[in-house]
Formats: C-alpha cells, sequence, structure tokens
C-alpha cells in the first residue's frame, strides 16, 4: 500500500530492519479524496489514533477516508510475508481494511496498541512489534520470493511454475493464500507498478508500454485506468513528486 501526493499528503518511507519491509508515515495535509492507494501486492499493519489496522492486498485504487490532520504509521510487508506473520491467509482480506483486535486476541493487540500509543517514536516502536513477532513465527516460505522474482520479470504463469517447482495449480493456490489473489493479477499488478514507475521517473508512455510488456500505449492506458481509477497523466499530476504505488521492489528488493 502506498499512498501518492506531494500536495494533498505529507509521505515517507524507508526500509525497516525487518527483511524486505518498509516503514513508512503518512499526515494528511489536503482532500483526501484526490489521493488514491495502488494495488501493489502487500499487507501493511497500520496505526492510527490508537488504533492497529491490517490492510489488505488490493486489487484496484483504494481512496481512504480520512481528515486533514490525520496521522499514520505503517509497516508494509514484502509480498507474501504478511500471512505468515499474521497468520491470515491473505485472500480473506483481500481489498479490506481490518482491526488487528479481529484476528489476534483482543488483550494481546491492546497490549502492543498502547505501547505504539506510548512511544516517542510510534514507527519504531510499530517496528519493533513486527521484528518481535517475526522471530517468534515460522518465516515465509522462501518460494514465494520466488515467485513475485520470477512474475516480476514478465515470466509467464507456466514459466512461474516450472521455475519454483509448482505444479500450476499449486501456483494458483499459493498464491490465493500468499498474495491475496492468483499469480495472473500478481504479474498484472507488478507490471502496473513497473509501469507507473517509469512513467514518474519520465519515461514516455509509449516507451514505457513497451518495456513493460504492454501490447501498446491504449493498453497501457486501459490498465491504468482499471488499476488507478485514473488515467495515467492525472496520476502523475496528484502523485507529484513523490514515489509511485508500492511495488514489490518498495517492499525491500
Amino acid at each position: 500500500m502506498r499512498s501518492l501526493g506531494a500536495v494533498e499528503t505529507a509521505y515517507r518511507e524507508r526500509p525497516s530492519r525487518l527483511a524486505g519491509a518498509v516503514l513508512w508515515t503518512r499526515t494528511v495535509t489536503g482532500a483526501d479524496a484526490a489521493v488514491p492507494v495502488l494495488p501493489d501486492g502487500c499487507i501493511d499493519v497500520m496505526w492510527r489514533d490508537g488504533l492497529l489496522v491490517v490492510a489488505g492486498p488490493d486489487t484496484a485504487a483504494f481512496r481512504p477516508d480520512a481528515p486533514v490532520g490525520a496521522e499514520f504509521a505503517g509497516i508494509r510487508f514484502f509480498p507474501g510475508s504478511g500471512p505468515a506473520l499474521l497468520g491470515v491467509p491473505a485472500d480473506e482480506i483481500r481489498d479490506r481494511r481490518v482491526a488487528l483486535a479481529d484476528l489476534w486476541p483482543a488483550v494481546t493487540v491492546r497490549e502492543l496498541t498502547e505501547r505504539v500509543d506510548d512511544a516517542e517514536d510510534r514507527l519504531t516502536a510499530l517496528e519493533s512489534l513486527a521484528v518481535d513477532h517475526a522471530s517468534r513465527v515460522a518465516a515465509p516460505d522462501p518460494v514465494l520470493r520466488g515467485i513475485v522474482a520470477a512474475l516480476d520479470a514478465g515470466s509467464s504463469i507456466g514459466e512461474t511454475a516450472r521455475r519454483t517447482g509448482l505444479h500450476p495449480r499449486a501456483l494458483h493456490r499459493r498464491s490465493l493464500a500468499a498474495f491475496g489473489y492468483g499469480p495472473k493479477t500478481l504479474a498484472r499488478i507488478l507490471r502496473f507498478q513497473r509501469a507507473v514507475s517509469m512513467a514518474r521517473a519520465g519515461t514516455a508512455p509509449a516507451d514505457t508500454a513497451a518495456a513493460t510488456g504492454y501490447a501498446d500505449q491504449a493498453h497501457l492506458s486501459r490498465e491504468v485506468r482499471e488499476l488507478a481509477g485514473m488515467p495515467l497523466g492525472e496520476l502523475l499530476t496528484r502523485g507529484g513528486a513523490e514515489p509511485s504505488g508500492g511495488g514489490w521492489s518498495s517492499c525491500g528488493g
């Protein structure tokens, strides 16, 4: 999950001590309706106003309902690693924002929330909670990173299955549980993220489309409209100078 908008929001991020994760903060400073959160294959845990919330993997742009001045602190997990840490399949929280207390024991969540609430640096406190919890649960299956790497490199579903040693049906099942959607959708979202990043860096739309595997510029335009809810030009304008999306590489790479 990643918010856009140099004008509408103040967004900052940095790598986490937790492998592949990214820490981020956001303060809403303008009309939030203009700031989409783009799909990126990631799961986040975020703090806001004394509440810990899990943001599941999105399949399309999400527009948060937050007033001016609202402050967020979050940790975004590398695609596929969130379910192992949270103990919930990604497809169960796809396109949803769920209170952590609905997934974990209320007493535990209340203690964790108080630790973040009382911390001088809430982002560091949130990171410490995640690192501590990760040390006490099984690590994500390494094959999941292989799936992300293969699909992000443009491999077909069949080639990804061969490269990871999975039967295509097993690849689909594993992808649903780990990423929230099947490998075809994950590949689509990763390609979308690559395209937005290239366009934001100044590459012309036609060249971006060719470099990222779209049939043509019109194909790219349709995908951006469907996944971002607006044309590419508008997305880049509203995004200002900040990074777009929250693709897998920005989740730690």
